[in-house]
């Protein structure tokens, strides 16, 4: 899959897609309350991108050996990674809610993530969901035009590991855009075995880039049944989702995903 450099022209449609991207997590972060339920979440973020006449380019998504997702968001509670799947399962006090969120509008893609705590956190998931969210801007922080895509994976490894948790191998950030998942690939850890290129990526004016570090608090290991979606850790500890769909300018950096 070739990368994509947009133009300002449209990394300004990316950021209108960003745009509704955040109305949509705060419209779940308000219902991430005890006797709410992720379907109540997924329902209002489709009323959400109805109103602007957009899409959810999750909704329907094919994956080899999986049915389409049958969602407008990713819904990931507690012990599930990712891919999680809305249903009418009640919240209860505690529970750690993880929301991916895409928007299609006039063909450009937003993306973002964010894990909320369900009433009060206890003190290990509070320094766990500290330690998801610093990561990202850590990864973000990392991101400099012309800077290497090993950056922002040194810098979410790091601080993540440091804390004592562990970062999930299997899935990674991506170029987003046009498409939902676009080169590059942005793992959040230095994978000593990958190539010099890989490692050395650069990080070109007009790339676009989802960075987005899933964290667990046990074992880095994750597992899913065989034509199913929901992504679990291993070992049955929780785990933490932040992402932000970043664009990469001539001097800077800008967070397209941002309220």
């Amino acid at each position: 899959m070739a990368q994509n450099l947009y133009s300002e022209r449209q990394i300004a449609m990316i950021r209108e897609s960003g745009k509704i991207v955040a109305q949509c997590l705060e419209a779940c972060r308000k219902l991430a309350v005890p006797g709410s339920s992720t379907r109540k979440m997924d329902q209002a973020v489709g009323e959400i991108i109805a109103k602007y006449g957009a899409k959810s380019p999750f909704l329907g998504y094919a994956f080899p050996g999986k049915k389409p997702f049958p969602a407008n968001v990713c819904a990931s509670v507690n012990s599930c990674v990712v891919h999680g799947v809305p249903d009418d399962t009640l919240l209860i006090d505690g529970d750690l809610v993880s929301i991916d969120v895409g928007v299609t509008l006039n063909g450009y893609i937003g993306d973002s993530a964010w894990t909320f705590p369900v009433g009060e956190p206890d003190p290990a998931a509070k320094r766990l969901l500290a330690a998801g969210e610093e990561s990202l801007w850590a990864g973000i922080e990392a991101a400099k035009p012309r800077g290497k895509i090993n950056d922002i994976a040194r810098a979410v490894q790091s601080l993540v590991e440091g804390r004592g948790y562990s970062v999930v191998r299997e899935f990674v950030g991506h170029g987003v855009g046009q498409s939902l998942h676009e080169e590059p690939q942005v793992p959040n850890y230095v994978d000593p075995e990958a190539s010099v290129l890989s490692l050395n990526k650069p990080l070109k004016p007009g790339m676009v880039i989802a960075i987005e570090p899933m964290v667990n608090e046990g074992l880095a290991a994750v597992k899913s049944d065989e034509g199913v979606w929901p992504v679990l850790t291993k070992d049955g500890s929780r785990s933490v989702h932040f992402e932000h769909t970043v664009a990469i300018l001539n001097d800077r950096i800008e967070i397209l995903t941002l309220p």
